[in-house]
């Protein structure tokens, strides 16, 4: 081991510092490497630590929901990220979203004061000789990701993904824009809807359909994950679409008529003050003049100001089961381990949850004892068991889901089966976070 550190993370995104914490937590000198501020992606904007770019909710909190299920195991097992997410948590109804800047602070501030974590602003352009994580992210920089591919003997995969807007909330017409909740009565809840009526949402479309677009490099091929798609490239699959899709007015009723809007846009604050507000489900490749034009045509958003604009980026992953093994190693290169969203998984608190499944492997190994991959019931077992073990068809990155656990194996009612994924997985973890507690600290 290099005598000023015994371990390297690459990368200050979400799985990076929960790997470096992990590590630092269980005794080990972590060097923490960061390429930001000084070379930036196209989707970043700060040079801080676990800066988040496409939303600022951690999605569900609900244990009936694969993501709250994740979120809950991660906090038992003592998640820095998790532990952050929530001390500056704003409302978002059964959601977990974030005030994204005091987000970052309270993991730059963690990271700052343990004297096991020194934190390094630099490119890494080759893979470290030492023990490692490389948690680089979906935008790994050219250098690195050919290093990876070159190594691996395999290329590269990627997919687009894109961000949502975000407006500010004194230029969001309150006389239009209305509180309200799925569900709930008007005027409770924590989104404002922007209602249409029909005319309006088909006049919107047609717009969309017919605005300019951010014209990709000829070498790339557009590749959209399912769960993220531009809002524009939803509109394209016919008319209603967004109407059954991200705009549906399910739930929602118009102050004094108590009528169903024909849609309906919703916005989720963005910080804790509520003086930013995100499209939610809009993420979009239009050009920022036409997101200036087509996105004011909402109802309630003809003045709006743009905080933010969409934009849409290329993210790289790895197939994971092909070049990874069972404890996140690169078959290739086994002193180095990948995590995050270069793995494979897709999303904040999944790649909080792959960054401390690389630090708990990584630490074990360090440590001379061994460790089993967490139980398949779990949300971190099913996960990590996709990202690493070979399935039908091609890879594609994924969020967590209940389709990744296994089979309940007997009848019930969707809801119960869903409350039961929870609960099995819940019941799983604890045995198998107790087995942990001989990596939490240096051996005497």
């Amino acid at each position: 081991m290099h005598e000023e550190w015994d371990v390297t993370v690459v990368g200050a995104g979400l799985a990076g510092c929960e790997a470096a914490w992990q590590l630092a937590r269980a005794g080990f000198r972590v060097r923490l490497l960061e390429m930001r501020p000084h070379t930036m992606t196209p989707a970043h904007r700060t040079g801080d630590p676990a800066e988040l770019v496409c939303s600022n909710s951690l999605r569900s909190s609900s244990l009936a929901n694969a993501a709250g299920v994740l979120k809950e195991e991660l906090r038992r097992a003592g998640s820095l990220l998790v532990r952050a997410a929530d001390s500056v948590a704003v409302p978002a109804g059964m959601a977990l979203a974030v005030d994204r800047n005091a987000f970052s602070r309270k993991v730059a501030g963690s990271l700052e004061e343990h004297e096991g974590i020194d934190f390094v602003r630099r490119e890494v352009i080759e893979l470290p000789s030492e023990p490692a994580i490389i948690a680089s992210g979906p935008l790994t920089a050219d250098a690195l990701a050919r290093e990876l591919a070159e190594t691996t003997g395999v290329d590269s995969l990627y997919f687009y993904d894109a961000i949502a807007p975000v407006v500010t909330a004194e230029s969001i017409d309150r006389d239009i824009a209305f509180l309200q909740s799925r569900h709930e009565p008007v005027g409770e809840g924590d989104y404002l809807n922007c209602p249409f009526d029909r005319d309006g949402y088909h006049k919107f479309v047609d717009e969309l359909l017919k605005a300019e677009k951010v014209e990709l490099k000829r070498f790339e091929r557009e590749i959209h994950f399912s769960g993220c798609m531009p809002v524009e490239a939803i509109a394209e699959q016919g008319a209603e679409t967004l109407a059954h899709g991200p705009m549906r007015p399910v739930g929602i009723t118009l102050p004094g008529s108590g009528e169903r809007p024909y849609a309906v846009v919703q916005l989720r604050a963005e910080n804790l003050a509520g003086s930013a507000w995100n499209l939610v489900g809009f993420q979009t490749k239009l050009t920022y003049s036409e997101q200036r034009r087509v996105f004011r045509l909402i109802p309630g958003l003809r003045g709006a100001e743009f905080l933010r604009y969409g934009s849409m980026h290329r993210n790289t992953f790895v197939n994971g089961p092909e070049v990874l093994d069972g404890m996140l190693r690169l078959r290739a290169c086994p002193n180095v381990r990948l995590a995050g969203q270069i793995t494979g998984v897709e999303g904040y608190i999944e790649s909080i949850a792959s960054g401390f499944l690389a630090a708990v492997y990584l630490a074990a190994e360090l440590r001379g004892r061994p460790v089993s991959a967490p139980p398949e019931e779990t949300a971190l077992g099913s996960l990590h068991r996709y990202c690493t073990t070979p399935g039908k068809g091609g890879f594609q990155p994924s969020n967590i889901n209940f389709g990744l656990f296994p089979p309940i194996g007997r009848k019930m009612r969707k809801r119960q089966r869903k409350v039961e994924y929870g609960r099995r997985a819940l019941e799983a973890i604890g045995p198998w976070l107790d087995s942990l507690t001989n990596l939490q600290k240096p051996l005497s």
